[in-house]
C-alpha cells in the first residue's frame, strides 16, 4: 500500500513537472514566434511611393530631340550620343519591335499610353554603348530601375535572336580573303 502511494505521488509530481516544462516551452515558442514575427516585418521591404517621372512628357521631348523630321540634334548629334546613323537605329527597332511586342507602345488597364519604342531601346543601348548603370540610364529616359533592366534584358533575347544567324556564324572563304586584303592595305 506504501509503494502504491508512493507510485502515486511520482506520478502526480511527473505530471505537474511536465505541465511546467510545457508551459514553460509553450511561453518560449510563443515568444520566439513573437520575436521572428518581429524581424520579419521590420526587413520586410516596403513598397517605395510612385515617383512621378513624367514618363509621357520625357518620351516626348526624347522624340523632338532626335527622332521626328525636325529634330532638335541634327544628325552628327544623333551619331555621337547613339553610336549610329539614324536609319540604322530605326531599323534594329523596327526589327525588335516585330520580334517582341513588349517594345511596341500600347494602353494600359487605364487607357493611359505606355512607353514609347524608342524610350526603352535607347536605354537598352545607352546601358550598352556607355556602359551605364540604370540610375544614370533613369535620368535620360525617365524609366524605373526594374523597367530599364527588363527592358536591357529583353532587347539583349531580340538581339540575339534576330541577327546570330546572320553575324555570329563562320566565316566562308570569301569573307577570309576579303579581310585579310582589308589587313594588308
Amino acid at each position: 500500500m506504501f509503494n502504491l502511494h508512493i507510485a502515486q505521488n511520482e506520478k502526480e509530481e511527473d505530471d505537474e513537472r511536465r505541465m511546467r516544462d510545457d508551459e514553460a516551452r509553450m511561453a518560449r515558442d510563443s515568444h520566439s514566434r513573437r520575436v521572428i514575427q518581429a524581424v520579419a516585418h521590420i526587413c520586410r521591404p516596403t513598397r517605395s511611393r510612385n515617383l512621378n517621372r513624367s514618363r509621357q512628357q520625357r518620351g516626348e521631348e526624347l522624340l523632338d530631340d532626335y527622332f521626328v523630321h525636325n529634330s532638335a540634334f541634327p544628325d552628327m548629334y544623333f551619331r555621337r550620343r547613339f553610336r549610329m546613323e539614324r536609319h540604322l537605329f530605326n531599323k534594329i527597332m523596327i526589327a525588335v519591335c516585330n520580334h517582341d511586342s513588349y517594345f511596341v507602345q500600347k494602353k494600359d488597364a487605364c487607357g493611359a499610353m505606355g512607353l514609347f519604342s524608342e524610350q526603352k531601346i535607347t536605354t537598352a543601348l545607352r546601358m550598352l554603348a556607355y556602359g551605364a548603370v540604370a540610375d544614370q540610364v533613369d535620368e535620360i529616359a525617365r524609366l524605373g530601375k526594374s523597367t530599364i533592366l527588363e527592358s536591357l534584358m529583353r532587347f539583349y533575347g531580340a538581339i540575339e535572336s534576330i541577327y546570330t544567324a546572320e553575324y555570329l556564324r563562320k566565316p566562308t572563304h570569301m569573307n577570309l580573303e576579303r579581310l585579310l586584303k582589308k589587313v594588308e592595305m
